[in-house]
């Protein structure tokens, strides 16, 4: 392993509710699962199921219309119950009715000693697995006719109330590796994979073949995969890079070493609103009201998250696991009005810029909810950002950029670089209560329809 790379820039939210090291198993079966085409950018779905059809886990339940070879597919067996729709005909979610069963449908073995491009390819489309290989720029799907300059997997999470991803490949090694070896054929420069100095111990990640592993040290966002990249091999205009999650990498392992879609996986749940924590091994796309029923205190108002505080989407209490998330959050929603503001005290808040004396317990862990303290303002010059964004670029200018689109600007501030998660602590600490990350997607949809 190389020398460390330490970051000082960045934050960690201190909030209650973190996972304990516990795995368990939901407390009821579960029945009900969704895959939502909203959470792939870049894919235009087009069903290749109706209601009331029977699947298997791995058959398809949508392609991409710009690209007929990506296609999704059913992490469970059982009946189609529900197709969702949104403003303007937008499939938002598929929903299965489990038949408690888990067929498979059989793609065939792959031996690592055979292992080329082309058939990992193949076997990543036929399970329809594609899609969790995401790129940069623009944050989205990877073309599978464009091979990447290198590929980047981060093996720790900083997020707050994020899952221990050492947990994630426990007992799991063998198909880690394996998934790894399957990546490293799909592009002639290098598989890195970025650790933590004092977190990170699972050999899977220390010792890892075929992979160049690089340690990090320092608060969040050092575990986002953009800020490895920025630090490791920075993106120029007209380099493709591919990044795949520790979880996408087991199930991709699986798929090669027992040639089935297994979609099971490892969800952390916390927050300041459940009486337990923890981490669960569950199915993608799997209903989270079995983990919040009668877990969540009672008599409170609490916003449900499918992902971490920072990055995460809202979801009901009945809902379901985002795609690419590995979290539940349950925080307090903000519904009440607080007496004097920031002119109190604030021992019992967190605070970024030492508003409040509770910076003078800095190990003090925080209930924090979802309030604003704040409307929408005009953009003021403060230099904040710059001190949460570990990256080589000037944040508020992108932003501006972004918002004029101006093309020209955009590519000369690093627009290729960036991804709206590696602006979701400048959102936090944002005096102006502006949407970032939106406005940092919409910017990236935006120079990927006018350049491409």
């Amino acid at each position: 392993m190389e020398k460390v790379i330490r970051l000082r820039k960045g934050l960690d939210i201190r909030i209650e509710g973190c996972p304990d090291g516990s795995l368990d198993a939901p407390s009821a079966p579960q029945a009900r699962y969704a895959v939502k085409p909203v959470d792939f950018y870049g894919i235009h779905p087009k069903l290749s199921v109706q209601v009331q059809d029977r699947v298997l886990a791995g058959d398809p339940l949508f392609y991409d219309k710009n690209n007929p070879q990506i296609f999704l597919t059913s992490p469970v067996s059982g009946t189609v119950a529900e197709i969702v729709y949104g403003p303007r005909r937008v499939i938002e979610e598929i929903r299965i009715q489990a038949d408690g069963k888990n067929e498979h449908k059989d793609f065939g073995v792959l031996d690592p000693s055979s292992f080329t491009a082309e058939n990992v390819r193949e076997k990543l489309l036929q399970a329809g697995l594609w899609a969790f290989i995401r790129q940069r720029p623009y944050d989205l799907a990877a073309d599978p006719a464009r091979p990447p300059r290198d590929i980047f997997i981060s093996a720790f999470d900083t997020a707050p109330l994020a899952p221990d991803l050492d947990m994630v490949v426990r007992g799991e090694e063998d198909c880690f590796q394996m998934g790894v070896d399957a990546l490293a054929k799909l592009t002639k420069g290098k598989v890195y994979l970025g650790v933590h100095r004092r977190k990170t111990a699972s050999k899977a990640y220390l010792e890892c073949r075929n992979a160049e592993i690089r340690a990090f040290d320092g608060p969040h966002p050092c575990g986002n995969v953009g800020i490895q990249i920025h630090h490791i091999a920075p993106i120029s205009k007209g380099d493709v890079v591919w990044y795949v999650h520790p979880q996408d990498i087991v199930i991709m392992g699986r798929l090669f070493k027992k040639g089935i879609y297994d979609a099971t996986k490892i969800v952390a749940v916390g927050g300041s609103e459940l009486f337990k924590t923890g981490h669960h091994k569950v199915l993608a796309g799997f209903n989270v009201s079995c983990m919040l029923e009668g877990n969540a205190r009672p008599g409170s108002s609490h916003r449900v998250i499918s992902g971490n505080i920072l990055t995460g989407k809202r979801i009901s209490d009945d809902g379901y696991l985002g795609a690419f998330d590995h979290m539940i959050s349950v925080i307090p929603e903000g519904k009440r009005f607080r007496f004097m503001g920031w002119l109190g005290p604030g021992l019992d808040r967190f605070s970024y810029s030492r508003t409040f004396w509770s910076w003078l317990r800095p190990r003090r862990r925080y209930v924090m909810d979802t309030n604003m303290n704040g409307s929408e303002r005009a953009y003021v010059l403060t230099g904040q950002f710059e001190k949460v964004l570990p990256m080589d670029i000037y944040p508020l200018q992108l932003i501006k950029a972004c918002i004029a689109k101006d093309i020209e600007n955009m590519e000369a501030l690093g627009i290729y670089e960036v991804s709206p998660e590696d602006f979701a602590l400048c959102e936090y600490i944002d005096a102006s209560k502006t949407e970032i990350q939106e406005i940092i997607r919409e910017g990236l949809e935006y120079i990927r329809k006018e350049v491409q």
